[in-house]
């Protein structure tokens, strides 16, 4: 898998926000296959920053009405990232 196809979209919530700051945690989307490793290395390189942990989990799927029936969404995967002190990442500052 590719570097630039591990990221797939920074997770911007009330939630990932209030544990960003203080903590120097960071939440994205990733690819389903992607391991915790390429997700290091993705947000090394893409980011230019230093990670010190990456936990993973799997969203699951929720059921949603579409014309009477009950229809799944997909599953995703999300990493939070922990940074060293001192680094951030531009992209999440003045949300």
């Amino acid at each position: 898998m590719h570097q630039y196809e591990i990221l797939r979209r920074p997770l911007i919530t009330e939630k990932n926000t209030a544990i960003q700051a203080p903590q120097g945690k960071y939440a994205f989307e990733v690819a389903a296959g992607a391991n915790k490793e390429q997700v290091k290395q993705a947000v090394e390189k893409a980011f230019n920053v230093s990670v010190t942990g990456v936990n993973m989990m799997t969203v699951p799927g929720k059921g949603r009405r579409a014309r009477g029936k009950i229809v799944m969404t997909p599953s995703w995967k999300k990493a939070v990232v922990t940074l060293k002190p001192g680094d951030k990442i531009e992209l999440f500052e003045g949300v």
